[in-house]
């Protein structure tokens, strides 16, 4: 309720009379059904993807209201999200579904996603309050919103960037940029969770915060290249100290730092191609999205002009995750983390997704996405899988 009463007294402190004030509103719903059959698997862990039929359904539905004067902008977006991901959301690092971070239970709950500030003077913005750390850093044309592109974890975001974040993947802090031709540098500075991929944040801010720099710049023939680094402090622990529980070596204070290479290229008027690059040290435990130490994706989406349809998209795109050798040891010794853990690991090689999508706008506001992947080795094993998720998407914007 804070968050509100702030936002309707700025509103409220706004000069009507000297300036136009423009009010904003739009909406979206989204709603995946995935299906994955059974597949080989010789044993399970406490935080496998059961070998058996799952079938699970997530629902989100935002409002986005923009209160613009000036140069001034107050955006609060009021979410509605429910359902359930495979397995209780384990046993893939890169979760074929990516709406369920905003699913913190079956039953649709109602909750305040953003409620933040924007201020632009000249070549310089800053942004400050509840948001998520991927509304601005990380972005890309071709592969960035899994309500209407790719929706696998690890192809939609940088799986290796461990970002800032509660369970619904919100935060809250300050994000800073500045605009000077074709580049631009920006850097935030946000609260991490209390626990690894917890509900609540850390106000603790001095000992635990999330800091990011991403230097972005824009050249010829429509192509941008972003190159980001961060560093996170949290009350993380550290796999090579653990046995099999990491929480009883969790220190206040711990970091973790990373980086990642983005690209977006225009192929033509109505194709293009994406890549992402990104590492960080595996050291400590991860936090807040994924389990990624190591990634690398890349794909290319097509627009339907040449079959007259121009506002469908189809794509296709691959990524290859790894983990740490601390991490990989870990997990080898009967370790679990948050989101994976077969409870051995005898046999470790990097996990293999391959994604595919249609989208279909049949008839604005409605498009219907049918959407297959086809993950090797879920979890780094190589015991387990070959695993097929085969995902019906319905996304209403308005």
């Amino acid at each position: 309720m804070t968050a509100v009463r702030w936002a309707l007294l700025i509103s409220l402190a706004l000069p009507a009379a000297a300036q136009p004030v423009d009010f904003d509103v739009h909406a979206q719903a989204t709603s995946i059904l995935q299906n994955h059959p059974p597949f080989h698997s010789p044993y399970v862990g406490l935080n496998s993807l059961l070998p058996i039929w799952e079938s699970d359904t997530s629902l989100t539905a935002t409002v986005f209201m923009t209160l613009t004067y000036r140069d001034t902008e107050l955006h609060v977006d009021p979410e509605l999200a429910g359902g359930k991901g495979f397995s209780g959301v384990r046993g893939v690092a890169g979760f074929p579904n990516g709406e369920i971070p905003r699913v913190a239970s079956a039953t649709p709950k109602p909750y305040l996603a953003r409620v933040y500030l924007k201020q632009k003077y000249r070549w310089f913005t800053w942004s400050a309050g509840k948001f998520s750390a991927n509304d601005f850093f990380d972005q890309n044309v071709y592969s960035h919103d899994p309500r209407a592109q790719f929706i696998n974890w690890s192809i939609m975001d940088n799986g290796a960037w461990d970002y800032p974040a509660d369970v619904r993947g919100y935060t809250v802090g300050v994000v800073q940029e500045v605009t000077i031709g074709p580049a631009v540098l920006r850097a935030g500075s946000f609260l991490e969770p209390v626990s690894a991929n917890g509900p609540f944040l850390d106000r603790h801010i001095a000992a635990n915060h999330g800091d990011i720099v991403e230097f972005q710049y824009g050249y010829a023939k429509g192509g941008i290249v972003r190159m980001m680094g961060y560093v996170n402090h949290a009350n993380m622990g550290t796999y090579r100290e653990a046995d099999q529980d990491i929480i009883a070596t969790r220190r206040p204070d711990t970091m973790k730092y990373g980086c990642g290479v983005n690209v977006e290229q225009a192929i033509t008027a109505n194709a293009g191609a994406f890549l992402r690059l990104g590492w960080n040290d595996g050291k400590t435990e991860s936090w807040a999205f994924t389990e990624i130490d190591r990634t690398a994706s890349g794909g290319v989406s097509v627009h339907g002009n040449s079959w007259r349809r121009p506002d469908d998209v189809v794509g296709v795109a691959m990524a290859v995750n790894g983990i740490s050798g601390d991490h990989a040891s870990y997990l080898a010794r009967g370790g679990y983390g948050f989101l994976i853990g077969d409870g051995q690991l005898p046999h470790y090689v990097p996990e293999v997704i391959l994604e595919t999508f249609y989208n279909w706008n049949i008839r604005k506001p409605v498009y219907l996405t049918p959407d297959y992947q086809f993950i090797q080795h879920p979890a780094y094993n190589r015991d387990r899988g070959p695993v097929n998720v085969i995902s019906l998407r319905l996304h209403l914007e308005k």
